[in-house]
């Protein structure tokens, strides 16, 4: 079965850290492109980073730049993002999605979809 599942979500203090986590399985995450998204009630999603296959490339959303970290173990087919910082705003759902095709078409001008979603971990930052 195809799938990717999130972990590592969980109730944090601002200012506190978080380590998610994505791992693939019923197909090789090594070739996929993957990015972590965040949904919140009443805002649109919003991709917060993006990491490319093989390479390592990434980039970051302009309000998740500076504190996030977005790593890849292919020989795990896990996907990581380190959340530093964390802020009541950072608060929703966090979810991976792997694709294909051209790193800058899919993670820069979006301009191509993702082809697998996880479910998504929830993170809640509230004092």
């Amino acid at each position: 079965q195809v799938q990717l599942v999130e972990s590592g979500g969980g109730v944090v203090a601002p200012g506190g850290s978080l380590s998610l986590a994505c791992v693939s399985s019923g197909f090789d995450l090594r070739t996929y492109h993957v990015a972590w998204f965040h949904e919140a009630p009443g805002k649109a999603r919003e991709k917060v980073s993006c990491i490319e296959s093989e390479i390592g490339t990434s980039n970051y959303a302009t309000s998740v730049q500076g504190r996030f970290s977005i790593s890849r173990d292919d020989a795990k087919n896990t996907v990581y993002l380190q959340m530093n910082s964390l802020k009541p705003e950072d608060t929703g759902t966090y979810l991976c999605a792997a694709g294909g095709g051209r790193f800058i078409e899919l993670c820069v001008i979006e301009t191509t979809q993702f082809r697998h979603w996880g479910r998504g971990t929830q993170v809640t930052v509230s004092a």
